[in-house]
């Protein structure tokens, strides 16, 4: 398996946990996992743990939905928790909260991730977490916005994953931050990373004609 060098680990001030969801039938890609995909030889989901990790998240937990068969394998050398969502078609918000139920709320903050952002990267996650640590006073909840449109990953402090576990089911990140909007911060920049992900196959042509990186399905194997 093709593997990128470890980033030097930042340890932020703050300690922080992450949710990274991959639970995703990839509907329209064709069905298929979009976080298989890979960037320059390494799968997305690789990458972005190692993102992550690279950054100074402290607990790391991965929800696997529908390919979990085919995404389980790829993660066995890195230390995380992994978690399956007997029902991934119900919606995200069940993933999600699955994911936060997973950990162990003994961190500052909890990091939101997707699993089909192709270009987030360790310095990505850092620039994010040090927003979160000079956030304006009063915020629980932060999010990157890039030109108007809001992206991922998002934020927030453990009190915010205290009171989502504790509201209704359908309540999740997108909900509590339209319930809340005086304690969430929008952190204006320029860094398309933020606002770039995967739906459908036409996505995968916009990134390679927009930064020219050229994601590849993995090579099946052999029987």
């Amino acid at each position: 398996m093709t593997t990128v060098p470890a980033a030097n680990t930042i340890q932020p001030s703050l300690s922080v946990a992450a949710v990274l969801l991959a639970a995703g039938a990839g509907t329209r890609m064709g069905y298929k996992a979009k976080s298989l995909l890979e960037l320059d030889g390494v799968p997305l989901i690789r990458r972005q743990i190692m993102a992550l990790q690279g950054a100074g998240v402290a607990e790391l937990v991965v929800v696997l939905g529908h390919h979990a068969n085919e995404i389980a394998p790829l993660l066995k050398d890195f230390a995380v928790t992994l978690v399956k969502n007997p029902n991934p078609d119900a919606s995200p918000i069940s993933s999600q909260r699955l994911g936060l139920q997973s950990l162990s709320g003994q961190t500052d903050a909890v990091l939101m991730a997707l699993a089909d952002q192709p270009l987030i990267d360790t310095q990505d996650v850092q620039q994010l977490i040090g927003a979160f640590e000079q956030r304006p006073e009063g915020t629980a909840l932060l999010f990157p916005r890039v030109q108007g449109q809001p992206g991922n990953p998002v934020i927030f402090t453990t009190a915010v994953r205290s009171a989502m576990l504790a509201s209704p089911p359908a309540v999740g990140c997108k909900q509590w931050r339209q319930q809340h909007t005086p304690q969430v911060h929008a952190f204006d920049c320029d860094n398309l990373h933020f606002v770039q992900d995967l739906d459908t196959p036409e996505d995968i042509d916009k990134l390679r004609l927009s930064s020219v990186r050229q994601l590849q399905w993995p090579t099946p194997t052999p029987p």
